[in-house]
């Protein structure tokens, strides 16, 4: 491969059992998929070892031109608390916004118990220095610059490695933040300076003072997450600077972004995300009226739905009950993977989750050490996976094993066999989807009769038909790759950035000039970035929202400017923006009021730069197609009922030919998934080798 240009993409997405990479070649524009165990310790070296895998086969590391990389090591970092020692800056005389948030709770109401999660940075670490600006920007109290160099001193011998700083108004003048992280850095150059205006520049004390905490409680994290990465890379001979972070929001950033100008939180749901966007972008061909995705991996089963080609968005969020305000795909995560451990509770009965035995030990049945039953020792032992082809037959998974910890975990306290054990934790985890899928549409106001279910992951193959028969959908797409779906779509996203500026004024007095005004600023720090990152400033592409609300109202609606005008802004413009509002709030909230006063809360801009994709190959279907029995490998006992034994047939997903159909029950197997078709279902494959499972009449 010497002497030629780069020719490859590589996408890797980092699960809590496996990590995924697929390798595009452009040059044919097929794929090729490798999938190792995740090193939960340290991800980067999963990472590393899938990149020498690919190497060994021949491909030369020089030849890779993209790197894209989708990771949990934020939202890991969080959930368990391993973020850094974060102090905090704040107005004089506000020091208490962290302890009374937005008076509200999460949970139970009638808890009397109730603790507010531990806060990331403690009154001990909390420093109150002297400046004030007002609503408009106005400078009040001038910044004390000697209290900022005390506190960055106290904050400093007391051991931080990050400051969170956020003063009172700074979305509508950050020039006193801008000049306290000047100074933290003067005074300690060693610690990470997160400054609000610049994480989240929007009206909300309490929403803008936890993001900007988080993103200083993670950064470290992340910094040296990216640091021993890159330097892996390096001496691998992957030299491409082209490398890439996967954010919330669906689309891609630089690896140089992620670590400056405070987008870490951007990362929170990086993993999850790029699933939701392999759905929408490749599905759309096969879409129907839309889809429900169902990513079920190793350690928990995430959920997005996606309706007119793209996902649902949203820009207020919870995560391990901290509250982050940052846009972000519509997603909904539960503990319910293949590897989440069944147990007995305190009132005798059988729950599946929130453990899970990741990657090490992993289940029973991978041999590895582990002894609790897991969903995927449920699985084997009710016959829908085969122990000798996991992986296609790089792992061998141990059935003795998995019935064994099923027997004394499950079984014999509760006075069962080992298989109705199985059958039951199957029973749980495919309701509690099920449950979660069907609340989710309820809150969108979701038909689920009409929409497609797409299951990718490890283990949503296996359990899609089982959750499709409890919602009573008709309609499931597998796609050809589920095992490395989301790994794919790494390679099916834009470099995606998002800004936005809090100014509250009603909305007859928002002239077009000043709306204008603020659009530019946004795009001019749009464009300072884009140059920073290395990208090219002529392959960008700007989208402009504004936040409405009627007058008096607690909330606002994002309100796209696309379509409304050329160039500028006008009056005509903003006239058609407030119809739209009145539009989208009847769509939402079932009324709308088109004679009320509206407000403008913020201004958003979306920055969009186009990367090569990877296209879907289509194929006809051969003028003589293979019978169907050439893929026919044998047939295995399944227990569907978690009662009576079927004969399903056992077929080769790979030497399907396009158009091929075959009847449930039977199971479908590959490389990196297992596909079950119940009884009653039947499977085709269609023009771009996905298998459509549907209900039989």
């Amino acid at each position: 491969m010497n002497g030629r240009q780069a020719r490859y993409r590589l996408g890797v997405d980092v699960g809590g059992t496996h990590t995924d990479l697929v390798l595009l070649d452009t040059g044919t524009g097929r794929f090729s998929v490798e999938k190792v165990s995740s090193t939960p310790k340290n991800p980067a070296l999963g990472v590393l070892n899938g990149v020498t895998k690919f190497i060994e086969k021949g491909v030369s590391p020089a030849d890779i031109e993209f790197f894209a990389h989708g990771t949990t090591i934020t939202t890991n970092a969080l959930l368990e608390m391993r973020g850094a020692k974060v102090g905090l800056i704040i107005t004089k005389g506000f020091r208490a916004v962290q302890d009374v948030q937005a008076q509200a709770r999460d949970g139970n109401l009638f808890d009397y118990f109730y603790e507010k999660p531990a806060p990331i940075a403690p009154q001990s670490l909390t420093c109150e220095i002297p400046e004030r600006t007002d609503y408009q920007g106005n400078v009040l109290i001038p910044l004390d610059r000697e209290a900022v160099r005390a506190a960055a001193r106290q904050l400093r011998d007391a051991g931080v490695e990050s400051i969170a700083v956020s003063y009172l108004f700074s979305f509508m003048n950050p020039e006193h933040e801008e000049e306290t992280r000047r100074i933290i850095r003067e005074e300690a150059p060693d610690l990470s300076v997160s400054i609000s205006s610049e994480v989240l520049p929007r009206i909300r004390e309490w929403a803008r003072l936890s993001t900007t905490l988080l993103n200083a409680y993670l950064e470290p994290v992340l910094v040296r997450y990216i640091d021993h990465l890159s330097k892996g890379l390096d001496e691998k001979g992957v030299s491409t600077q082209q490398r890439f972070l996967m954010q919330s929001n669906g689309g891609v950033m630089p690896f140089t972004a992620a670590i400056e100008g405070g987008r870490t939180v951007h990362t929170l749901l990086s993993g999850p995300a790029a699933g939701a966007q392999a759905s929408a972008y490749l599905a759309a061909v096969d879409a129907g009226s839309g889809i429900v995705t169902l990513d079920m991996g190793g350690t928990s089963a995430d959920i997005a739905f996606i309706e007119g080609g793209a996902p649902l968005e949203v820009t207020e969020g919870v995560i391990a009950r901290r509250q982050i305000d940052v846009p972000a795909l519509d997603m909904t995560t539960i503990s319910a993977g293949g590897g989440s451990i069944a147990s007995i509770d305190g009132g005798g009965f059988l729950t599946v989750g929130p453990q899970s035995a990741g990657a090490d030990p992993g289940p029973a049945c991978y041999g590895r050490g582990g002894t609790r039953p897991t969903v995927t020792d449920a699985d084997i032992v009710c016959g829908y996976l085969n122990p000798d082809y996991f992986l296609g037959g790089a792992q061998k998974l141990d059935l003795a094993a998995a019935r064994a910890a099923l027997e004394t975990h499950v079984a014999k306290p509760l006075n069962m066999s080992a298989l109705a054990a199985a059958a039951g934790i199957r029973r749980i985890v495919d309701m509690r989807m099920a449950d979660e899928v069907r609340v989710f549409a309820a809150k969108r106001g979701v038909d689920l009769s009409s929409f497609t279910l797409l299951p990718f992951g490890g283990a949503g193959a296996v359990h899609a038909a089982a959750v499709a028969e409890e919602l009573g959908m008709k309609r499931i797409l597998v796609p050809m790759r589920p095992g490395a779906f989301s790994a794919l779509g790494l390679l099916c996203t834009d470099v995606v950035h998002d800004y936005i500026r809090s100014e509250l004024r009603p909305f007859v007095d928002v002239s077009p000039e000043h709306a204008e005004t603020i659009f530019d600023e946004l795009e001019a720090r749009a464009r300072h970035e884009l140059v920073a990152e290395g990208m090219k400033i002529e392959d960008a592409q700007f989208s402009r929202e504004l936040d409405l609300r009627y007058t008096g109202q607690g909330y606002e609606l994002r309100t796209p400017l696309d379509g409304l005008f050329a160039g500028r802004l006008d009056a005509k413009a903003l006239a058609a923006a407030r119809a739209r509002f009145d539009e989208r709030h009847a769509q939402i909230h079932g009324h709308a009021a088109a004679d009320r006063p509206v407000e403008v809360v913020s201004y958003r801009l979306r920055l969009r730069v186009g990367v090569p994709k990877y296209k879907p190959l289509e194929e006809k279907a051969p003028a003589a197609p293979r019978p169907v029995d050439e893929a026919r490998k044998g047939e295995r006992q399944v227990y569907f009922d978690g009662r009576t034994a079927v004969a399903a047939i056992l077929y080769e997903r790979e030497k399907l030919d396009v158009g091929a159909i075959v009847q449930g029950p039977c199971i479908i197997e590959q490389f990196d998934a297992t596909t079950v078709v119940n009884p009653g279902w039947q499977a085709r494959v269609d023009t771009f080798r996905n298998l459509v499972l549907e209900r039989r009449a």
